[in-house]
Formats: C-alpha cells, structure tokens, sequence
C-alpha cells in the first residue's frame, strides 16, 4: 500500500513539473497588461521597436505555456498564440472603455491614471478580458488559473467563461461573484458584495446555464444577490442593496427591500458631555 502510495505521489509530482506555476503564468499576463497600461508598474520601453519585441517574446512564451500544459492535442500552438496577440488591439480596446465607465460612473475618481493605478476592479478586469479570450479559444486550465489570481489579489471572483459586455464599472468590489454562465450587457455598475450565482449546485447542470443574465444599463447595488439561468434582469433597471432575486424582472424596474429600522433615543447618554 505504501509503495503505490509513494508511486501516486511521484506520478503527481513529474506532471506538476511539466506545467508552469501559477506565478510564472499570471506573471505572464501581468507583463502584458504592463504594455498596455504602464502607469500599473515601473515597466518602461524606450522605442516603438522596445514594446514590439517585448510582445514578440510574450507570443512565444505563451507558445511554451500551452505547450506545457498541452492545450490541445490537434491544434497549432504557434497558430493560438498569434490569434491570441491579433486581438490585441480590441483587448485595449474593450479595457480603455472599462476605463472610461468606472472615472465617468465613481464621483471618487479624479482621473484615468488613478483608475488604472488604484482600482482593484480595473486590476480584475483586465485579467478577466484576457482570460476570455483564452478561453474563446478553447484553451483549457490558464484562463481559471489567471482569474484565479486575480481574485487573490482583489477579492474579485470572475469565472472566464462569463461574458461582460462594454463600458462595465466595478466600484470597491471586495466580495463580487461572476459566476460561469453569467451573461453582462453593456453599461453595467456593480458594487460590493454582489453574487451572480447558480440556484443548484448539481454537477448534473455543468452543461446548462445556471447564472442569471443582466442587461444594458442596469445597476446593482452592494450585497445583492441574483440567482438562476433563466433569471433576466431587464434593461434600466436597479437592483438595490442586500436584495435576494431568483425571478426575472422587466425593463426599468426597481428592486430593493424595505427593512423596519426603528430609532429611539437613549435617556441615560450624558448629553453634557
């Protein structure tokens, strides 16, 4: 029993030398995200020629990556990864309007360098928006493993296979979950502590849409929970904080609870103090 125990163990430990760790791989997209947002770290390239080489050397690691995960049996790894850096452009893209609804959408903001630098929603989207990209491609593993990170550093939980449209402010963020299935329109604000979970968490369901869909121009406040695959939260609306929402509401519509505070006044506080 001993001797296959140990055998188990060795056999786990050469396949975990054949992948890269977790911190060689997010540090692979934190190098990426350097070139599109220097202001996020001391990163500097003096020439044009500087950063094309730099992202010569990214295409080619993550050549190395996928083939030491072995991504795909019957696909081109050099083919992926040159798919993956042609959508570059539309990355920076999607990020820079990111960008734009948090400074525009959090009167706290006071530019687009403090966003980039000090957000942590900006941070986990970014890691978000590559990660879905990867996964668009049907890569396997790195894409979990780079959300992942993200959510360790922010608090930010994005599964990446879900999908989030456009101009999507996250403010504070701390407890947010994006779970797999979720579908994002465009315009979208959520605060802290928002879940956007499954109403089952059977394995039977893996293949079915289980998280809710949230459409243009809605706001979700802190705390909010929104459950179920057939869950729509229509276009306009507001969801208010600390609200528990399993059935789909029409456009325009406002949801909150209306919880009985009662405010007395306390007779013994020594008012001459």
């Amino acid at each position: 029993m001993k001797e296959q125990f140990l055998k188990d163990i060795f056999l786990k430990q050469q396949q975990k030398e054949q992948v890269p760790s977790n911190d060689v791989i997010a540090n692979w997209a934190s190098n990426l995200i350097c070139i599109l947002y220097p202001e996020l770290s001391k990163c500097s390239y003096p020439t044009i020629d500087a950063i094309d080489q730099e992202l010569i050397r990214l295409e080619q690691e993550l050549v190395w990556m996928l083939d030491a995960t072995r991504a795909c049996i019957d696909c081109d790894h050099r083919a992926v990864s040159k798919d993956f850096f042609i959508r570059l452009p539309e990355l920076y893209r999607m990020l820079n309007a990111d960008i734009e609804a948090i400074e525009q959408g959090d009167p706290a903001a006071r530019s687009e360098f403090e966003v980039i630098r000090a957000y942590p929603g900006f941070y986990a989207l970014c890691f978000y928006r590559i990660a879905h990209i990867l996964y668009l491609q049907n890569i396997p593993l790195l894409p979990r493993i780079l959300t992942e990170f993200a959510h360790s550093k922010t608090g930010i939980d994005i599964h990446p296979a879900a999908e989030i449209g456009e101009y999507f402010m996250i403010d504070h963020g701390t407890g947010i979950v994006i779970g797999e299935t979720t579908i994002i329109g465009h315009h979208v604000k959520m605060y802290q502590g928002v879940t956007l979970g499954g109403l089952s968490i059977s394995k039977s369901m893996a293949m079915q849409k289980r998280h809710p869909t949230i459409e243009d121009n809605v706001v979700i406040y802190s705390g909010a929970t929104i459950l179920g695959g057939d869950t729509v939260v229509g276009e306009g609306s507001v969801i208010g904080g600390n609200v528990w929402l399993t059935q789909s509401i029409p456009p325009g519509s406002l949801v909150f609870q209306n919880p009985e505070i009662t405010i007395v006044e306390n007779k013994f506080i020594n008012k001459n103090v």
